[in-house]
């Protein structure tokens, strides 16, 4: 399936929020959400090294958990 090349844990850069996707009900458009890493078991502190190391983030120890928004209609 073309969409599980999608899952993964997404960062909003400007929110200093990520969203985990592992199903294709929403993905994250580009530029605002970046592909952090395609681990979805991740853990917070992980993703937050991750942001560090990447230079995606200006303060990444106040990145925190996000939500998918809900669908219309």
């Amino acid at each position: 399936m073309q969409q599980t090349t999608q899952f993964g844990i997404y960062l909003n850069p400007a929110q200093n929020q990520v969203v985990r996707i592992n199903s294709p009900y929403w993905i994250p458009p580009a530029p605002e959400w970046v592909l952090l890493t395609p681990e979805v078991n991740a853990t917070l502190l992980q993703l937050r090294e991750l942001a560090r190391s990447q230079g995606l983030s200006a303060n990444p120890d106040t990145i925190k958990w996000g939500s998918i928004p809900l669908r219309e209609g």
